[in-house]
């Protein structure tokens, strides 16, 4: 029975935690091993909820089931700091505007197309709106590390363990299997490992002789100090994208992923402020907090790694980008291929031996 099977995950941000919660939700035996609670990439993210951005029609289908997941976890979750805020885009060449609408329009995207006028009523504090982009009204965001702690204080409340602080050296394997972790403070062992630790999952699958194509780009985002309300959704301008949160902070980057500050983050940091308070109409009041350099984990081709591996049974992959949009979809999904032992045909695209 799943109420049997012990299952360690490996990173505890907002993949890790949603697997987690969706492993104890399903009866599993659960401890989440990290060195901090609430990742290392998760806090640095830009953290728009969305299926855009010249994906294959599969990987938009994937993307946008997960929206609807974020939906049906806030109702288990009502605490989550969500938001459907909406989008205002047009950062693209007008005509490369249009072919995104037709395209995705055509495949069930609510996006409208605006004019200067409409775009100065959905968002009225922009200094130059723009006379055509895209409003994308079911878009959203979510706190991500608020909500990565939500999940895992929901999970452990349940009898998940959660143990931080802790870094993981090395898989152990016995006759091709995968049997636990080695780490700082001993051994673990487990029926299952996940293995969700973002840019670190490199070395920990390579201690298995397991190769993972993954890429961790440097991402350059700023963070005002709380601010009255500037902005009602996500905005995403030519060389900036931002949005305000819960707490009222604006962050920016220029673009969602944010940007390689190449050797001078605090430089490029004052440069982003700067076209973050120029683009803004009350922009000149806000000051900037901080800033964070995240390493988002990138597969090679773009796309979700996912899934178990044919060489070391025992250890579940999961390394993407778009963590904070794919998570409740991989967290449900994942718990079900750990526990019941299947193979669900959704996951096919995603798995590593596309590589082989």
């Amino acid at each position: 029975m799943s109420s049997q099977q012990k299952v360690t995950v490996i990173g505890a941000g907002i993949i890790g935690a949603s697997i987690a919660w969706h492993l104890q939700r399903k009866g599993a035996d659960v401890t989440v091993i990290a060195q901090k609670a609430g990742g290392v990439a998760t806090p640095n993210s830009f953290a728009w909820i969305n299926a855009s951005w010249g994906n294959p029609e599969f990987y938009f289908h994937f993307r946008r089931r997960s929206m609807n997941e974020w939906k049906r976890l806030a109702v288990e979750l009502p605490e989550l700091p969500l938001s459907w805020c909406g989008g205002l885009c047009w950062d693209l060449p007008e005509v490369e505007l249009d072919a995104y609408a037709a395209q995705h329009h055509g495949w069930g995207y609510g996006l409208q197309p605006v004019n200067r006028a409409s775009s100065a009523m959905i968002e009225p504090n922009l200094a130059e709106p723009p006379d055509y982009a895209l409003h994308v009204a079911e878009e959203g965001a979510v706190e991500p590390l608020a909500a990565a702690e939500t999940l895992l204080k929901d999970a452990t409340s349940k009898g998940a363990r959660l143990l931080s602080g802790i870094e993981v050296r090395r898989l152990l394997t016995e006759n091709g299997r995968i049997t636990g972790i080695e780490t700082t403070q001993g051994i673990f062992d487990a029926d299952h490992v996940v293995l969700a630790a973002g840019a670190a999952t490199v070395a920990l699958a390579a201690s298995a002789d397991i190769g993972v194509p993954l890429e961790a780009p440097p991402g350059l985002i700023v963070h005002s100090r709380p601010a009255p309300k500037l902005l009602n959704g996500l905005v995403l301008m030519p060389e900036l994208h931002m949005r305000q949160t819960a707490e009222g902070r604006i962050i920016a980057g220029s673009d969602f992923g944010g940007s390689d500050p190449a050797g001078n983050p605090e430089q490029a940091a004052d440069e982003l402020f700067g076209k973050l308070k120029a683009a803004l109409r009350g922009g000149e009041d806000l000051a900037l907090d901080f800033y964070t350099v995240g390493y988002r984990p990138t597969p090679k081709d773009g796309l979700p790694i996912l899934g178990g591996v044919d060489a070391a049974a025992g250890l579940y992959l999961a390394a993407l980008h778009s963590g904070v949009t794919l998570a409740p979809l991989v967290g449900l999904l994942a718990a079900e291929e750990i526990l019941d032992g299947t193979k669900i045909a959704e996951l096919s695209p995603f798995r590593l031996s596309r590589f082989a």
